[in-house]
C-alpha cells in the first residue's frame, strides 16, 4: 500500500476520474410507474441512477403510466422520464434493460376500462412506435402484453409482436395479467410461425396470499393476481415471473398502513408470525426478508418506491440469504 505522502497523484487523478466498474447484476426490479407525475424528474433521475449504482439492471415501464396521475388524462410521462434520463447519462443505455408495455392506455381521457388500445396488429405497432419515440431508443429488451385483448385473436397480437422480434425492435416478449391459457395459445401460435414466444409473466404476487375470490386494490384485471395455474405455467416452461407490490406498498412495515383487508384471514396470521421469526433471526425488516424470499422461489420483484432510502433497503434485503429453515418456515406457514 502507498503511503499517503508519497502517493502518485497523477496515478490518483486517472483512478479517480475512471468510472466504477459495474455491480453485478440485481434481480430488483425497478418500477417507474408514477416517474413523471406524482414523483418529479429530479427524484425520478435520482432513484434511476441510484439503482444503476446499486447493480440494478431492468427497469419497467409502461406506455400507459400514469394516465390517471396526469394532467391530460394520457400515459406516457414514464417513458418520457426514462428517454431524458437515458440522453442525460451517455453509455447507460447499455447497463440497463428497459421493458415496457402496450395495450393498455386509454384512446381518450376518461375512456379506460371501457376504451383501451388493445392488442391489435394495429394497435400493438401503432403504441410501441409511440414507446420507441417517448424512450428515445431504437429497441426494448421486453415489450409487454399488459392486458388480455379477448376482442382480438391471439394469434394475431402473436403475429403482431413477432413482426417486431423479426425487425430486433423486441428482444423478449412477456405478458402481464393474462390467463394461464392464453399464454399457452400463444406460444403454440408462436411456435407454429417460428416467432419468439412469450418467456415471462408479470403479476401481483407477495408473501400473503389473499382470501379466495379476492383481488387486492390495484389488481384490475381478474387475472392479475399470481395463481397456481400461471405459477405452474410458468414453471414448465421455465418463464420468468415477474411480482408487482410485492411489498404492498410499504404495509409490511410502515405502521401508518394497514395489510389490505383482502389478506385478513387465519392463513395470513400463520404467515406473519413465520416472518416475524425470521426478521427476528436476522434482524431484517419484514419488507427486507419477503423480497429475499419472493428471489428464492425464483420471482423478481419490481419495486415502485419513490425514495432512494426504500430503494437502498430493498437492495440490503436482496443481499440477504435465507436458509434452508428459514425458507422452509416461511414456505409451509399457513
Amino acid at each position: 500500500m502507498t503511503d499517503e505522502n508519497t502517493t502518485d497523484h497523477s496515478v490518483s487523478a486517472a483512478a479517480s476520474a475512471a468510472p466504477a466498474p459495474p455491480a453485478p447484476a440485481s434481480p430488483l426490479v425497478l418500477g417507474t410507474m408514477m416517474f413523471g407525475t406524482t414523483v418529479d424528474e429530479e427524484t425520478s433521475f435520482a432513484l434511476l441512477d441510484r439503482f444503476v449504482e446499486r447493480g440494478g439492471e431492468w427497469i419497467d415501464t409502461a406506455d400507459c403510466y400514469a394516465f390517471w396521475a396526469s394532467a391530460d388524462g394520457r400515459g406516457g410521462d414514464s417513458e418520457r422520464i426514462i428517454g431524458r434520463w437515458l440522453a442525460a447519462r451517455p453509455g447507460v443505455r447499455d447497463r440497463v434493460r428497459l421493458a415496457t408495455k402496450v395495450g393498455a392506455e386509454p384512446l381518450w381521457a376518461g375512456s379506460w376500462p371501457r376504451h383501451r388500445a388493445g392488442l391489435s396488429r394495429y394497435a400493438i405497432r401503432d403504441a410501441f412506435a409511440g414507446s420507441l419515440d417517448r424512450l428515445g431508443v431504437d429497441h426494448v429488451d421486453l415489450l409487454w402484453l399488459h392486458q388480455e385483448d379477448r376482442a382480438v385473436p391471439i394469434e394475431e397480437t402473436v403475429d403482431a409482436v413477432g413482426e417486431l422480434t423479426a425487425s430486433g425492435a423486441v428482444r423478449r416478449v412477456g405478458a402481464s395479467n393474462h390467463p394461464a391459457w392464453r399464454v399457452e395459445r400463444a406460444r403454440a401460435r408462436a411456435a407454429a410461425t417460428g416467432t419468439r414466444p412469450i418467456d415471462a409473466l408479470q403479476l401481483n404476487a407477495t408473501y400473503l396470499r389473499a382470501r379466495p375470490g379476492t383481488r387486492p386494490d390495484g389488481v384490475e384485471h381478474p387475472f392479475g393476481l399470481l395463481s397456481d395455474e400461471q405459477w405452474d405455467i410458468a414453471q414448465a416452461y421455465r418463464m420468468e415471473v415477474w411480482a408487482y407490490t410485492p411489498l404492498l406498498s410499504g404495509a409490511y412495515d410502515n405502521p401508518a398502513k394497514s395489510i389490505p383487508q383482502v389478506y385478513d384471514h387465519p392463513g395470513s396470521t400463520r404467515r406473519l408470525d413465520a416472518l416475524d421469526d425470521v426478521v427476528k433471526q436476522t434482524g431484517a425488516t419484514r419488507g427486507q426478508v419477503v423480497l429475499a424470499w419472493l428471489v428464492a422461489q425464483g420471482i423478481r420483484p419490481i419495486l415502485g418506491g419513490s425514495k432512494p432510502y426504500q430503494l437502498d433497503a430493498a437492495f440490503d434485503g436482496l443481499a440477504l440469504t435465507l436458509t434452508e429453515e428459514q425458507l422452509t418456515r416461511l414456505d409451509v406457514a399457513g
